[in-house]
């Protein structure tokens, strides 16, 4: 059977320009999982399972309000709320999958399609390692390649940043390949720079094998070179920012921005 659903391999990378620089970069890859073929897919692929434990699975109490109520109604709602235009068309998430139990996704990003094909909205689902989330919901020009967004932050992430700051977005969404390029800026101008980018490749049980080898233990890694950088920051004397609490509400609204209007895409 053919699934729109996929496999992305290729590589994280994040620049601090303020202070002092810091850069990091890692290898990584992300299942593209069409929200209503997740269950065709735990029943076609032996490595791959929905709700249960598996070399690899997808648990559905991971995203959204975390409560495992069905997701797609969630982000319908959120992007009706945001007032943003759907047809009932297709919703792919591109995350990491749990692997061997453990799952850690500092984001995760729902394309919203018309059925007609056209891109009409994406949700930035963000993690931060105190156990919380929140998501920006972003409306999008279909024509627009690459994809141009932005949204004020309003959730804590990292204790080295704080929260009056501005997300910029540049994106190419999934086909050949996919890429999310986010800019952070304060006050003083451009403050980190991260960009996710992958290759397409057929998720079936032998790419999700070969992934084991090249990729062992992915989940996990992500989360210890957070720390690990996170140690590093203070050694260069980052300074450390209090936790602030979360929004009250689970989405905040994020705009497209369009060819005339890049110069508001910073401060």
């Amino acid at each position: 059977m053919s699934w729109h659903s996929a496999l992305y391999v290729g590589r994280v990378r994040h620049h601090r320009f303020r202070p002092k620089p810091h850069s990091l970069a890692y290898r990584v890859f992300w299942m593209l999982l069409d929200l209503d073929e997740i269950d065709g897919l735990a029943a076609t692929l032996t490595l791959f399972s929905r709700n249960r434990f598996n070399l690899y699975a997808f648990r559905d109490a991971d995203y959204g309000d975390r409560s495992g109520r069905p997701l797609r109604p969630q982000i319908e709602a959120a992007l009706t709320d945001a007032g943003i235009a759907h047809d009932g068309g297709p919703i792919r998430l591109l995350t990491m999958p749990r692997i061997l139990g453990y799952a850690f996704n500092p984001i995760s990003t729902y394309f919203c399609y018309r059925r007609d094909g056209g891109l009409c909205a994406t949700v930035y689902e963000v993690h931060n390692t105190f156990g919380e989330i929140h998501s920006y919901v972003a409306p999008a020009d279909a024509a627009a390649a690459p994809l141009r967004q932005e949204a004020r932050k309003l959730f804590h992430v990292s204790p080295f940043m704080a929260l009056q700051m501005r997300y910029c977005f540049q994106v190419v969404h999934p086909e050949e390949r996919v890429s999310i390029a986010i800019e952070g800026y304060d006050a003083a101008g451009r403050l980190i720079v991260a960009n996710m980018s992958g290759k397409r490749a057929e998720l079936s049980d032998a790419a999700l094998l070969r992934l084991l080898a090249t990729h062992p233990l992915l989940t996990l890694k992500v989360t210890a070179a957070i720390h690990w950088h996170a140690l590093r920051l203070l050694a260069k004397r980052i300074p450390w920012r209090t936790h602030p609490a979360p929004p009250e509400r689970p989405f905040s609204p994020g705009s497209a921005v369009t060819s005339h209007d890049t110069g508001s895409m910073q401060p």
